[in-house]
Formats: C-alpha cells, structure tokens, sequence
C-alpha cells in the first residue's frame, strides 16, 4: 500500500466567513493565502497556514447548513506538548479576551476548550496525558 505524507488540508464550514476569519485571526493568528470569492467579490472561503502547524493548511468554506450541524461538536484539535503549554494558551486566550471553561484533565491529554463563532468547540490539546512522568 502507498504511503501518505500528512493531512493536506483541513475545511471547516462556516455561516459568515469574515466573522469566523476574524476569530480565528486572532486566537491563532491565521494567515490568509488564498481567498475564494464570488462575482460579486463577496468572501466565500479561505486558505491559511496557522503558525506553528507546518504541513497542514486550514480552510474556511461557507456553507451555513453544514455549519449549525457541527454546533457543540469538536472538529478540530490542534497539538501542544505539555499541559504547561496548555496554561499558556489558557493564559494568552485570558488576556485577548477570549471566554473559555477551566482545563480539563482528559485521559489522553490537557484539553483547552475554545467556542468559535459558530458554537463548535476548538481545542488546544496536550501530548502530554495525566500522569505522564517523562
């Protein structure tokens, strides 16, 4: 069987791509490289590198629909080593007033929660598990 190099990209859909650009602008500084727009020059969709995940583009497609069907659902982890990263992201989200609930100590790992603005959940996610002594 061949083999596969990574994941190319990840799509999320959207209901308004500006607002969820915005967001995800500023809890992972996304960069844009490539915008999908209509005849009209209305933002339909997005391509961006989000730093520090090198390999894997991150896409944003609008589709309202498919949308409010992932509402509550956790599409997306992105990975941090420890649970001390975790505390950082919690520390920087505190300070770009960005609302999240207190860390959770998963079996496989510290998770963040993060609510983007169509109500699913994002989660910055550890390596590192509970009990972890390496």
């Amino acid at each position: 069987m061949p083999i596969l190099g990574g994941i190319h990209h990840v799509k999320l859909p959207v209901s308004d791509v500006e607002r969820s650009l915005a967001w995800y602008q500023k809890v992972l500084a996304i960069e844009t490289t490539m915008e999908f727009r209509d005849d009209d020059g209305v933002l339909r969709g997005l391509v961006s590198k989000v730093p520090g995940v090198e390999g894997t583009l991150f896409a944003l497609r609008e589709n309202p629909e498919a949308a409010a069907g992932l509402k509550d659902f956790d599409p997306i982890s992105f990975g941090v080593q420890t649970r001390a990263d975790v505390e950082e992201w919690a520390a920087h989200m505190d300070k770009i007033g960005i609302e999240h609930p207190p860390i959770v100590e998963a079996a496989i790992g510290y998770i963040l929660r993060l609510q983007d603005p169509d109500e699913r959940w994002v989660h910055i996610y550890s390596w590192e598990t509970p009990g972890d002594k390496s």
